[in-house]
């Protein structure tokens, strides 16, 4: 994509949706931490379906981890990969509770070094609860960065670093979740919608898809 198709590439997706947001539910920092390492390989409605029976027994990582390792399944059973889940959650609770007084941590390095938790998960926690401009990368940026050739990378390391170069100041602190959202219902794996497509003017993608 050239530079200068950027800008208007991003401004189209913030005029279509000014203020986007997760689709993950969530009402503090915690619960977010808590989606977000449910919701690998899995989707956010599945997760949420969990979570709004999860959430009002058991929301702070103590009471996770009164919950027990077996209360905890039983509540997000439906998930899937949820043993490995589970035993993840509660390892990050206790750590959270030992290290941090409970507290959500506001930095990457002590994200990440929590069980479970990956880069792509801290840049979430970073972005969506404490307002920092972070790009997380899942396969839906991954293949819209590639596919429209704002980003192109082998890893979504490669394509995290292209878009903090690319991606203009005034749009990266929602750039992520435009490109989620465009990979989850317009620029789809199998079939991109181009004929629906509000930024196929700027895109690099040849041949564009015609409407069925």
């Amino acid at each position: 994509m050239k530079k200068t198709a950027i800008e208007p590439f991003f401004a189209t997706l913030q005029a279509a949706n000014p203020a986007p947001e997760t689709e993950l539910e969530y009402s503090t920092p915690f619960e977010l931490l808590a989606a977000v390492l449910l919701s690998a390989q899995a989707t956010d409605v599945g997760v949420n379906k969990a979570t709004r029976k999860l959430f009002p027994v058991a929301n702070t990582p103590q009471a996770i981890l009164d919950l027990g390792l077996e209360g905890l399944e039983g509540y997000i059973k439906t998930i899937g990969l949820y043993r490995s889940k589970a035993k993840h959650l509660m390892e990050a609770c206790r750590m959270l509770v030992e290290r941090h007084g409970g507290e959500v941590p506001r930095t990457r390095a002590e994200l990440e070094a929590l069980p479970g938790v990956g880069r792509k998960t801290a840049n979430v926690v970073l972005n969506v609860a404490f307002g920092e401009p972070t790009m997380a990368v899942d396969t839906h940026i991954f293949r819209v960065s590639n596919r429209t050739g704002l980003a192109p990378g082998k890893t979504p390391l490669e394509v995290e670093l292209k878009l903090e170069k690319r991606v203009p100041p005034a749009y990266r602190l929602h750039a992520h979740h435009w490109l989620i959202l465009h990979g989850r219902y317009v620029c789809v794996a199998r079939k991109p919608m181009c004929w629906k497509c509000a930024v196929a003017p700027y895109c690099d993608y040849k041949p564009k898809t015609p409407a069925p």
